[in-house]
């Protein structure tokens, strides 16, 4: 490269040491301007930052009208300039005035210059601003100087990035980098949060990014990718891995990628210029995904995200930084931002710091939300790209009514949330003064109302409500959190808690439900093509049966002189109800043998989630002591649509004619048995959808915690006659019916139903 102060390498020398002056931002700006252009051996070099409003200004320039900073403003859609910045790729010209897109701003004087050589400036693929060198010469390029100033303007995104520049803008114009951003996704989970961002898989910091030793630096990457091969290679090769399926083209593709000479190539290549092997990948991957976020194909999107974690893992190998969020500095009122993560992993947080949850993916049915739910922590998804525009520490305010979340929001913003957040508490107000009023409809009509629940922080929601009971606990809550498989001792206290909390009320206990996407941290996981469809629940339970049999034991010990009523999940066929319910009556012949106490009554009952079962509800009504319908497994099987996957889990409404078909079916059998059933699932806990339940014939609902006041609300002030008047007709309905929403909306808007 032709360079006057020796080259690259010499220019982010040089560049570091202006960044360690104590100067103003203006100052450092204008020296750095100076150094590019002296070392580039060009008569121009110019910064233009994105503002908030979407122009781009003229931050530093040596070479043009000096008078012109802070003075010409150009849309992102105008000019070399704007469009270096809209596409993010560089742009190197011979004969700039007879590109097209040329725009001749005359205060900068810039009409002598014919040669230019635009690059973007970004960060985590974002566009920041451009960096612009220009000559009077018709030059041409070359590849070696484009991808020096590429590796300048890296050096360029962290002084924007920092926030060091916004003193000097005007209000309303400050750097777009640290602007405020308003989202609108999915809300998953009711409530506000108000906090600051905590990363889930939190960006490795580069803290130097300038090598001093180059044959160094190339034989770390070397190094490092030698090692994510292998640890591929390892993991490819467990026979734990499944022959085919999601997980493997996952781990295929990533050694596709890690394979790549391109990729590697251009990684050596930024080393070359000047930056050590960790600003090289993140160099790469800022590059990389600049591009990718302006594709449109979802297959190329979601590689993006493969690449992503493949320059975090190599990162991780080169800072020897380990994966995940570090738990133990959770601050008080963290929001959690992520590209999704399991229950688990919420769960292995100190939820009494969490005040919201923001992810890239998410469904309004998926394990991950229900377990938000419970825990009251308010929650948005799909909100897409969110974990490259945040940085850990940035207000956040997490709309999860709306599903809109606020990023550095100014503070009028934070003002009108701070009132809101009042109103929500006077709201939640009069639903606590509901508390001791019986769940009993306009037309005198009862409806016991119970909550789901499945830890102990969710026992003192049964006073704080005046629940009629517990209609779903959810064990495997329990083992999800615990670093090791809970002894049965273990177990046996969890469960007299939840007994004696409930006091006289009824507790529904569900058997551990665990896989799909439930994963137990201290067991091997089994990689399967459909997990929602595969060894999970009762089925697991059935064939270990010892792990069945220590939890069925300690349940029955825990309700020594009480009534125990306990339920089986996924259950597909009748013959696997019987199996379960044999391990019943065995432990209780254990017990009984073994001189231990008894419950006063066991009623055992069955998850209806799985649609093979409406087929078999003669029989199995004829058997079980009653029912819970978990609507939402039912609701997905009957539309063969996974309610964790975001591109169709919304795609078909539980409140279509077939769905509600269905659980009415459920319900009119269960009345000819006289068995009792209560719907448990995420259905129950919206007023609109418990509204359409009662109609249909549903007297017991389990709902949320946080939902406990709003149906409740709603229920007093139901006709339920009316109602089922309204709805029977439309249950019939035949043809393109996509939903009863807005016959059911519209209804409840007329009654003045509160929603």
């Amino acid at each position: 490269m032709r360079g006057a102060l020796g080259g690259p390498r010499v220019l982010l020398r040089r560049l570091r040491e202006v960044m360690a002056e104590p100067v103003s931002a203006q100052d450092r700006l204008d020296k750095i301007v100076v150094l590019i252009a002296a070392n580039m051996v060009a008569e121009v070099c110019s910064v233009y930052v994105l503002r908030v409003d979407g122009t781009l200004e003229l931050y530093a320039t040596e070479g043009l009208n000096r008078t012109a900073v802070h003075l010409t403003v150009m849309r992102i859609d105008e000019g070399l300039v704007g469009t270096v910045a809209r596409e993010a790729e560089p742009i190197s010209l011979s004969n700039a005035q007879a590109h097209p897109a040329f725009s001749y701003r005359p205060e900068t004087g810039e009409e002598i210059y014919h040669s230019f050589l635009g690059v973007p400036i970004l960060r985590a693929g974002n566009t920041l601003g451009v960096l612009v060198v220009q000559n009077r010469a018709h030059r041409s390029y070359t590849e070696e100087e484009i991808e020096a100033l590429q590796t300048t303007a890296m050096v360029l995104a962290e002084i924007i990035a920092s926030g060091e520049l916004t003193a000097m803008a005007l209000p309303g114009a400050e750097p777009a980098a640290r602007r405020p951003l308003h989202l609108k996704g999915l809300a998953l989970s009711e409530g506000i949060g108000l906090g600051h961002v905590v990363l889930h898989e939190p960006r490795i910091e580069v803290t130097k990014v300038i090598a001093d030793d180059l044959p160094a630096e190339l034989k770390r990457i070397d190094g490092a990718v030698e090692t994510l091969r292998a640890s591929i290679d390892t993991m490819l090769a467990d026979e734990g891995v499944a022959r085919v399926g999601e997980h493997r083209e996952i781990l295929e593709a990533y050694r596709m990628f890690a394979h790549d000479r391109g990729w590697i190539g251009r990684m050596r290549e930024a080393v070359m210029t000047g930056l050590t092997a960790e600003g090289a990948v993140e160099r790469v991957q800022s590059d990389t995904r600049a591009r990718m976020l302006r594709m449109t194909d979802p297959y190329l999107r979601e590689r993006m995200h493969d690449l992503d974690d493949l320059a975090n893992r190599l990162l991780r190998q080169l800072t020897g930084r380990s994966a995940g969020s570090d738990h133990d500095r959770l601050p008080d009122n963290a929001v959690i931002v992520a590209r999704n993560m399991s229950p688990a992993a919420l769960l292995d947080y100190d939820r009494t710091r969490i005040r919201g949850l923001v992810l890239e993916e998410g469904a309004a049915t998926s394990h991950l939300t229900i377990v938000a739910r419970a825990l009251g922590i308010s929650a948005v998804g799909h909100m897409e790209n969110v974990v490259g525009q945040v940085d850990a520490g940035d207000a956040v305010i997490v709309d999860g009514v709306s599903g809109e979340v606020h990023i550095r929001p100014p503070a009028e913003v934070e003002n009108a949330y701070a009132d809101k957040v009042r109103f929500r508490a006077k709201r939640l107000e009069r639903y606590a003064a509901l508390r001791d009023v019986p769940t009993v409809t306009r037309d005198g009509i009862p409806i016991e109302l119970h909550l789901n629940a499945g830890l102990l922080v969710d026992l003192p929601h049964i006073e704080e409500t005046g629940a009629t009971g517990i209609g779903l606990f959810r064990t495997e809550l329990q083992f999800m959190i615990a670093s090791a498989f809970p002894r049965t001792n273990e177990q046996l206290k969890l469960y007299r808690s939840v007994l004696d909390a409930a006091g006289e009320r009824p507790v529904v206990f569900r058997t551990l439900d665990i896989g799909g996407d439930k994963v137990l941290p201290y067991m091997r996981a089994i990689e399967e093509e459909n997990p929602a469809l595969g060894w999970r629940a009762i089925r697991l339970g059935l064939d270990r049966p010892g792990l069945l049999r220590s939890q069925i034991r300690a349940l029955l010990r825990a309700a020594t002189g009480r009534e125990l009523r306990l339920i089986f999940p996924m259950v597909s066929a009748v013959e696997e109800y019987d199996r379960a319910h044999h391990i019943v009556e065995r432990e209780l012949t254990h017990l009984r043998r073994h001189g231990h106490g008894l419950p006063e009554r066991v009623l055992v009952g069955v998850m209806l989630e799985v649609p093979a079962l409406l087929f078999q509800l003669d029989l199995l009504f004829s058997r079980v002591d009653f029912a819970s319908v978990g609507s939402n497994d039912l609701v997905q099987f009957l539309y063969a649509a996974d309610r964790g996957n975001s591109r169709v889990a919304d795609r078909f409404d539980p409140l279509a004619p077939a769905a509600l078909r269905a659980l009415k079916m459920i319900i009119d059998k269960a009345a000819e048995y006289g068995k009792p059933v209560t719907l448990c699932g995420e259905l129950a806990s919206r007023p609109l959808e418990a509204l359409a339940l009662a109609a249909i014939g549903y007297r017991k609902l389990s709902v949320s915690p946080a939902s406990y006041g709003p149906v409740k609300a709603m229920l007093l002030e139901l006709d339920l006659a009316a109602a089922s008047a309204f709805v029977a007709p439309l249950l019939g309905i035949t043809g393109e019916v996509h939903s009863l929403r807005p016959q059911l909306a519209a209804f409840a808007q007329k009654a003045g139903l509160p929603l």
